[in-house]
């Protein structure tokens, strides 16, 4: 009787299963907290790389807002010696979700940033090795971000985070663009 019980009891569990509701994924007014880094592209160096913060809630669309802090530092080669530019930013920002798998599972979105910080070149030192005076200089820099992300659910509360990024900063000394490739994590907190 009991093994016939058993068996009841789970088959009405794959019964019950089988119209499986997917988690609760991009509902409004979720918020998360990113962690971000990657790789920062445009000159010879391999040592360009990126680092942020972000906060992002979802809206009634499923699209989201993000707000964040990004260090980004770039290294250019100057007979033998490496030469430091490095911004440091502040991005307000909104995702459109554009698609999506049926499982809830992966995301893909696009979304547009205002970006305003500082830029520092050398950590400010003017003089070089070689005796030479550097002409560019420290500078605020404002301007924008062009992002094609996609996400995925690792588990309810915690997603993966693989972006292309395309910023363009003027009142720099040294280029505006900068193409970022990076991976990340989001933590879901409620």
């Amino acid at each position: 009787m009991k093994r016939y019980l058993f068996l009841l009891a789970v088959c009405v569990s794959l019964a019950l299963s089988s119209g499986q509701a997917y988690a609760q994924r991009y509902l409004p007014g979720m918020k998360g907290v990113e962690l971000r880094g990657g790789f920062a592209g445009g000159s010879k160096s391999p040592m360009n790389w990126y680092t942020g913060f972000a906060v992002s809630g979802y809206t009634k669309k499923a699209d989201r807002w993000v707000a964040g802090a990004e260090y980004l530092q770039r290294n250019y080669d100057y007979r033998g010696n490496s030469i430091p530019r490095a911004h440091f930013t502040a991005e307000g920002g909104y995702y459109l979700k554009f698609l999506s798998d049926p499982t809830r599972t992966f995301f893909l979105s696009v979304g547009g940033s205002a970006l305003a910080g500082y830029e520092t070149v050398n950590w400010g030192g003017r003089m070089m090795p070689d005796g030479s005076m550097l002409l560019d200089r420290d500078a605020f820099v404002y301007g924008g971000a062009l992002t094609l992300e996609l996400e995925t659910y690792i588990t309810d509360r915690i997603v993966l985070l693989a972006n292309v990024r395309e910023r363009a900063l003027w009142g720099s000394s040294l280029g505006v663009f900068t193409t970022q490739f990076g991976l990340g994590l989001k933590f879901i907190i409620n």
